[in-house]
């Protein structure tokens, strides 16, 4: 990928404005005045959807804009291929105007760009499986046999090979939804839009959905571009977050930026009920480590921790993390022989912890260890480290809150009692 993908967005919204009613442009004026979207209805009978939204969005990343129910979150997506128009604004794709296409380019840009997947499956009743994911191909005029084999193809990456001739009626909520989405992938469309997708399964094939999402992200590095009400779905499947409130932005950022640094007690509501060391993983909130001895004989190794303020070191070799070393224990073992190889010396065994580990997994680790654990990736290579300290900063509000919805103390408000206690 070249320098320019990567600093262009795939997809950039400009100054986005939609008024529903009878002569919106009338009423722009009172928008751009600051008048709220209560005062605009009172005076106008007309409906703010959308107020000054700008946003840029990357090639290949999941990006979720969430709201709750008449926030404009649905009413952005249709922006995107132009289901609505807007009042006033730009929607670029990798720089083209889509506001400025006439009928036939739209209906191109439409077939060929961007597939949509509905929340209630939008599926032919009348069509079999194989032909329903098949369909955008034949309204592109692909031929029969064609179309037949890449439907295959898809209905087997999403777990249906074998219902090709079955018809929607017979199949779950959850195979439908996967055949919906394996008619979205069977165009190749490069951006996927999906609104509110996952939201009419019940909370298990919800969940594996989900799962599949992001195994097959990992594969086909599509833009997706996700709308949900629920923020624990957000958090778990968005690389980025838009929210929305009345139809204006309130915050754009990573999940972990969104939990940890809300914009303002609006956002503050949204994740206030939502599990923190469930939905963070370590390499959210790891430091990078900063105090690593590469020497190779103990009394080079003794220099190089003088040099660091830390009492301790992480030992890493080319092989990666080897164990940890204290200066008292270097300090001894240079006087019976400063010119000793590190590789005879004997580390401190610290066992590592995953960068992808939630950190509801990893807090009787972190608790239990004399130092910060160091963080790898699935290399094994040292990322980063995480202490007691750290943890308890993160956590503290998360469990701050449990207790203060309990009258006696408990197990969690002990929790937080050692997280901060123990720490060095």
């Amino acid at each position: 990928m070249t320098n320019d993908s990567q600093i262009q967005p795939l997809i950039q919204i400009r100054d986005l404005f939609k008024l529903f009613g009878s002569k919106p442009n009338t009423v722009m004026p009172l928008v751009r005045e600051g008048l709220s979207k209560d005062e605009i209805l009172a005076k106008t009978g007309h409906t703010v959807g959308l107020k000054a939204i700008n946003l840029d969005i990357k090639k290949g990343e999941i990006f979720v804009i969430m709201g709750l129910s008449g926030s404009g979150k649905s009413t952005l997506i249709r922006h995107f291929n132009r289901l609505i128009d807007p009042t006033e604004g730009q929607i670029l794709v990798e720089g083209l105007d889509v506001m400025k296409l006439n009928t036939k380019q739209l209906e191109q840009f439409r077939r060929s760009k961007m597939a949509m997947v509905f929340q209630r499956f939008g599926l032919m009743p009348h069509r079999t499986v194989l032909e329903n994911v098949g369909y955008g191909l034949s309204v592109q005029g692909v031929d029969k046999a064609t179309r037949n084999a890449k439907a295959k193809q898809w209905l087997e990456t999403v777990g249906l090979s074998g219902y090709e001739a079955q018809y929607p009626s017979q199949l779950s909520g959850g195979q439908q939804q996967r055949v919906g989405l394996a008619r979205a992938l069977c165009t190749d469309a490069e951006i996927l839009l999906m609104d509110e997708a996952f939201s009419a399964l019940d909370p298990l094939i919800r969940s594996e959905m989900q799962d599949q999402l992001i195994e097959l992200q990992k594969q086909l590095h599509k833009t997706i571009i996700f709308i949900t009400h629920d923020l624990d779905e957000a958090l778990r499947i968005g690389d980025r977050i838009a929210i929305l409130k009345d139809g204006e932005l309130v915050q754009v950022g990573e999940p972990v930026d969104i939990l940890l640094n809300p914009a303002d007690d609006y956002v503050e509501a949204f994740v206030k009920d939502v599990n923190r060391p469930r939905a963070l993983t370590v390499e959210t909130v790891m430091k990078p480590p900063a105090f690593r001895l590469t020497a190779d004989t103990i009394g080079e190794a003794l220099k190089q921790m003088k040099r660091i303020p830390a009492n301790y070191a992480y030992y890493v070799t080319d092989e990666g993390f080897q164990g940890v070393v204290c200066q008292e224990a270097l300090e001894n073992a240079v006087k019976a022989d400063e010119q000793a190889l590190m590789e005879d010396f004997e580390v401190e065994p610290l066992t590592p912890i995953s960068q992808d580990a939630p950190l509801e997994s990893i807090i009787p680790a972190t608790m239990g260890a004399d130092y910060p654990l160091p963080v790898i990736d699935a290399d094994g290579d040292l990322q980063g480290e995480l202490s007691r300290a750290h943890l308890a900063d993160v956590l503290s509000d998360f469990y701050s809150d449990d207790a203060d919805s309990t009258d006696n103390t408990d197990n969690t408000d002990l929790q937080k009692s050692n997280l901060t206690n123990k720490d060095k």
